[in-house]
């Protein structure tokens, strides 16, 4: 089977079980819309290309160029991403982090999860996710409550298993759908 449809069948995969996991965290819409963009050529061809199937095609990409063009594409659009949400600070005149929305930490805790049941496959348990996350340093780099939040989240997993964590997440959710309604209604 060619890189192509390895490729396709992947993110296939990946997107597919982003979306049922954000089905069971509450926030169904972001799972139908999850990784749309790696459908776009600017991310497919290099992910074609790069294919390697263990690891995500844009790790090959950036050791190949210095860079990943499909990954920088992919960060600008997808706010699941903490990458996406940096902006100036008006005080210090520097690019920050800045606190993302709990809909795109559950979001991203779906991602995450789901790339790491793809990517270890039989090698899967419950700390995956929580130990990437210590090992990228990715907490170093988000707004401070977004990596307590998604710490959090993959504690729980970690620790809980998955029903609690996606029921105790899917309430998160909930009451932030209710305070939001709330306020628009007041």
């Amino acid at each position: 089977m060619g890189k192509l449809i390895k490729h396709f069948l992947t993110i296939t995969k990946h997107r597919h079980k982003v979306m049922e996991h954000c089905f069971k965290a509450g926030i169904p819409i972001r799972g139908l819309l999850h990784d749309l963009s790696k459908y776009s050529p600017t991310e497919f061809i290099p992910g074609v290309r790069f294919y390697q199937g263990f690891r995500s095609p844009n790790e090959a990409e950036r050791e190949f160029y210095g860079y990943s063009t499909a990954w920088m594409h992919h960060k600008g659009r997808n706010k699941h991403h903490f990458e996406y949400w940096t902006d100036i600070n008006k005080n210090t005149k520097r690019y920050e982090p800045v606190e993302m929305p709990i809909k795109y930490v559950t979001e991203m805790f779906c991602d995450r999860v789901a790339a790491s049941k793809i990517y270890k496959g039989e090698n899967y348990n419950n700390s995956c996710p929580l130990e990437y996350l210590y090992s990228s340093r990715a907490k170093d780099r988000m707004h401070p409550r977004t990596a307590e939040l998604l710490e959090s989240f993959l504690i729980m997993l970690a620790e809980r298993g998955e029903t609690e964590t996606f029921a105790y997440i899917k309430s998160l959710n909930r009451r932030e759908k209710l305070g939001r309604t709330a306020c628009k209604r007041g």
